[in-house]
């Protein structure tokens, strides 16, 4: 399989998980719309922080 999780960076720099089997993750004019596996979409005012593909593991961040 090819998903990945999706992390939510506070300002501390902590990471919480935010979204899990994210199969497909498009920027929008003001955020990010991820959708997983199963067709549940989410959209938050963040941008992308970092990604690791080959981990499964993208981190996003709120955008101010």
């Amino acid at each position: 399989m090819c998903e990945s999780s999706v992390y939510l960076i506070n300002e501390e720099g902590i990471k919480s998980l935010f979204f899990e089997s994210v199969d497909k993750l498009t920027p929008q004019e003001n955020g990010l719309l991820l959708e997983d596996i199963l067709g549940e979409k989410k959209f938050i005012n963040a941008h992308i922080k970092e990604m690791a593909l080959v981990n499964h593991h993208i981190v996003i961040e709120a955008n101010k």
